[in-house]
């Protein structure tokens, strides 16, 4: 079991024998763009860890606006060089370095309700800039399973020639992300990749934290969004580290989640199990949900490492020891889009 929050952050940035391997055939530094998020500061770590290990001399480059100035202090102590700005500020794009490799993680989806134009600015006007910047990188970016919308369950999801249909600003201004980075590559021939992401889990936030933590205070389990997949947030920074080698132009598009497609029903109840709390549920499966169909990466990357039974095993025993917690809920429940 992981128990401490160092335990947790090593388990989360331990590479193993093919990020080193990635990383000592990738040429050039990486650049991380919005590097201080759920995901960013393990995905630095990561790749700083494989790159000791393969020892090759590269840089790793984090830039955030920090508001929690102790990221950055961490990432330092890992050897991760850290730039502290504002990315939609005018003239902030220029003062970086020309880096061959790069990962776009900068993104906004709560509190879009309300605030679009800055979601839109920060989902679809920056990657137009970065685009722009760093054409002649090599660039991986995030996006998400949310631009394909809802999919019939019995289909398994969808693949990445499934037709986008966004729901909400959120999931719409996320495929302008996209249409941006396809843009700049048809016009200078950056080599992309496109991750489209759902749902990446760790210890301490997640789909699977949000449904332990229903059952554990005891509080219904919403069954509207009645399936999902997830997958171990270092798998998915593994394959985003990966996916330099991948790149091309057009944009390679990758969907980056877990084979399974889990009930959510049957995941409250194997919590009810280890937490030894029977579940309440409301609402009622519907033939449709947020699914993806990760055949395509698993071909490139191999299955993940860590298995959603496991992982339940892990949070089970991380809440009821009631361990530190992000506390911020994916609301994956959402039917209509609006975050």
């Amino acid at each position: 079991m992981i128990n401490t929050i160092e335990e947790l952050e090593d388990w989360l940035s331990r590479p193993n024998a093919t990020d080193v391997a990635a990383m000592a055939a990738l040429s050039g530094d990486i650049l991380i763009l919005g590097a201080a998020g759920k995901m960013g500061p393990s995905l630095a770590k990561l790749a700083k860890r494989s790159i000791l290990e393969a020892r090759v001399n590269k840089r790793v480059i984090a830039v955030a606006r920090f508001s929690d100035a102790q990221v950055r202090c961490d990432l330092e102590s890992s050897g991760i060089e850290t730039i502290t700005c504002d990315l939609l500020q005018p003239g902030t794009m220029a003062q970086l370095a020309d880096v061959e490799n790069v990962v776009f993680m900068a993104a906004r989806k709560f509190g879009t309700s309300g605030s679009e134009h800055l979601t839109w600015a920060m989902n679809t006007f920056l990657p137009g800039l970065v685009a722009q910047r760093y054409r002649a990188s090599r660039i991986v970016a995030f996006s998400t399973g949310n631009v394909y919308g809802l999919q019939p369950v019995s289909d398994g999801g969808a693949t990445e020639s499934t037709p986008v249909a966004p729901a909400g600003e959120y999931a719409q201004s996320a495929l302008g992300r996209e249409r941006m980075f396809e843009y700049g590559s048809s016009l200078w021939k950056t080599k992309t990749v496109l991750l489209r992401l759902n749902y990446a889990v760790e210890l301490r936030y997640g789909v699977l934290v949000d449904i332990a933590l229903a059952v554990f205070h005891r509080e219904p389990v919403n069954l509207q969004m009645g399936y999902v997949n997830v997958i171990w947030q270092r798998d998915a920074n593994s394959a985003c580290l990966r996916s330099f080698a991948h790149s091309e132009s057009p944009p390679l598009v990758l969907n980056i989640t877990g084979p399974e497609r889990l009930s959510v029903r049957d995941i409250a109840q194997e919590f009810g199990k280890r937490l030894g709390i029977k579940p309440a549920f409301t609402g009622q499966e519907l033939d449709v949900a947020i699914l993806s169909d990760a055949a395509r990466a698993t071909v490139l990357f191999g299955p993940p490492t860590v298995t959603p039974h496991q992982l339940m095993d892990w949070i089970a025993n991380w809440i009821s020891k009631r361990r530190p917690l992000l506390n911020k809920p994916t609301h994956f429940e959402v039917r209509d889009g609006k975050f």
